[in-house]
């Protein structure tokens, strides 16, 4: 099985080389997109039904072992993220080809965005499967490098604005990770994660714990984490909609893996705790409170999505494994849900012209299918019962009154009045864009929605209610996965399985 752990970076460059070189076959790009990412979709899968039964799954690439070579390791975290990662990163591929045929605007993809889009996954998937720092650091520069290009899709001056600045706030996360990495080299000698776990032990905790606010702040950065989340409502919604959706599904939730590895495998005993839950409460509240004041639904997203990293990051700063548990069990929820809800925004200004809340409504009246898309999603994002949301959003509260404690308590206090206003907003934009009598934007000529991104859409509705319906064996991964993170063992013997020290 270990052939395997390449593929899902390897298939997604094969494809992009591919895609470049038939940029003038448009039927050849998409089937050779739509192929690849449902290979890798295969291999997640197979990864992940390998992890769970027998343990991490690793390959030294090149040969060379470990800690010397660069190794790429699926275990339980990594094959569940590449799963959850790959499916959705097909669904929104679908998605913007059924845009694609139905518009002839600068939103609609050219030749360049089916070899971006599949380097951008690879970026991805290489950052879930690396073993040592840098091929981490790697990962994250293939992906914003394609995403400097999938923000600007277009040319217009709106997303040249808005996108340099994700170009300089993404650069300087990437310098402070660089120099992370060489300050760990420089007090280690060595950048692989295992080796790591054994090593960092041993420094004084001073320079431990400055290691780990320096990469704590790049990686913050990447999640948006607040108060360093400022870039990103200002950044995404100027994006087409397909390219909006993938980046609010993922690109953050890179930033959330990065932190739960270092935080469980490098930096173990719960130092910065304190800190993250601080953050954590201040993201969760101040994020939907922006949230709350939108009048346009791809902003009023994008400050949800702020919001809804700060209950991730609450899991982790708890330092149990049920906080652990709660915190991938939420990860994999949000990715789906929240690039569902950015899909259906696209639906809505397909159909409307617009996603200013105050130019739509009576959008249930005439596009009843797009209300059920818009509200089942939202109530899960919400966290109604008996939805996935709920769910995870239960488990992490009862694991921060279970942990104890002044802070915690206030976490979970917040955690509910996050959950309570993400409700309220929900049901605001149904009332408004969906119940209230028509505007003049929904009011003309009806608009006929591609069935393709229509279908996209529903199957990721499908697969957030899946969450819901498998999330009895989605915990028993998710715990399985917080267990082996917390005894870092497993992931340090499957790497250096003669004990290098």
């Amino acid at each position: 099985m270990s052939t395997l752990v390449p593929l899902p970076v390897v298939v997604p460059l094969l494809g992009a080389a591919l895609t470049l070189l038939l940029a003038g076959k448009p039927r050849l790009q998409r089937a050779i997109s739509v192929l690849c990412l449902s290979g890798t979709l295969t291999v997640a899968v197979l990864l992940l039904v390998q992890a769970y039964r027998y343990g991490p799954v690793v390959v030294a690439v090149g040969a060379w072992p470990a800690p010397v070579g660069i190794v790429l390791v699926a275990d339980q975290l990594a094959a569940l993220m590449l799963v959850v990662s790959s499916a959705v990163t097909l669904c929104v591929l679908l998605y913007s080809i059924g845009q694609g045929r139905s518009e002839t605007s600068e939103s609609s993809p050219v030749s360049i965005f089916h070899p971006t889009y599949l380097v951008l996954t690879a970026g991805v998937t290489n950052a879930f499967l690396a073993g040592d720092l840098f091929n981490l650091f790697v990962g994250f520069e293939i992906l914003l490098a394609a995403s400097f290009v999938l923000i600007t899709l277009g040319g217009t001056e709106t997303r040249i604005r808005t996108g340099s600045t994700y170009v300089v706030v993404s650069i300087l996360s990437s310098m402070i990770f660089l120099t992370s990495v060489g300050l760990v080299y420089a007090a280690t000698g060595t950048l692989n994660l295992a080796q790591l776990a054994q090593r960092l032990d041993d420094l004084p905790d001073g320079v431990r714990l400055a290691l780990e606010l320096m990469l704590l702040l790049a990686f913050a950065i990447k999640a948006a984490v607040f108060p360093l989340s400022a870039w990103l409502p200002d950044s995404y919604p100027t994006a087409p909609a397909p390219v909006t959706a993938v980046f609010a599904g993922l690109l953050t939730k890179v930033g959330v893996y990065a932190i739960i590895r270092t935080e469980t495998l490098l930096f173990p005993g719960g130092r910065a705790d304190v800190l993250l839950m601080v953050v954590a409460g201040l993201t969760m509240v101040i994020g939907i409170l922006g949230a709350v004041a939108q009048s346009d639904l791809k902003r009023l997203f994008s400050f949800t999505l702020v919001s809804h990293i700060g209950y991730m990051i609450f899991g982790v700063a708890l330092s149990t494994a049920a906080g652990l548990s709660g915190a991938i069990f939420y990860v994999v929820h949000h990715i789906t849900i929240q690039t569902t809800l950015f899909l259906v925004a696209g639906l809505v200004e397909e159909r409307a012209g617009s996603t200013d809340l105050r130019r739509i409504g009576g959008l249930a009246r005439v596009a009843p299918l797009l209300g059920v898309l818009f509200f089942v999603p939202a109530m899960n994002l919400a966290g109604v019962p008996p939805f996935s949301g709920f769910l995870g959003k239960l488990g992490l509260l009862q694991a921060g009154v279970a942990a104890g404690g002044p802070l915690p308590g206030l976490l979970v206090a917040a955690g509910t009045l996050t959950s309570l206003l993400t409700l309220y907003v929900a049901s605001r934009v149904w009332n408004i864009a969906f119940w209230r009598a028509p505007r003049l934007a929904t009011s003309e000529p009806a608009v006929r929605l591609p069935k393709l991104m229509v279908g996209a859409t529903v199957a990721l509705v499908a697969l957030g209610l899946a969450l819901t319906v498998l999330a009895g064996p989605l915990f028993d991964v998710t715990a399985d996965a917080a267990a082996d993170l917390r005894l870092r063992t497993p992931y340090v013997r499957a790497v250096l399985p003669g004990g290098v020290p």
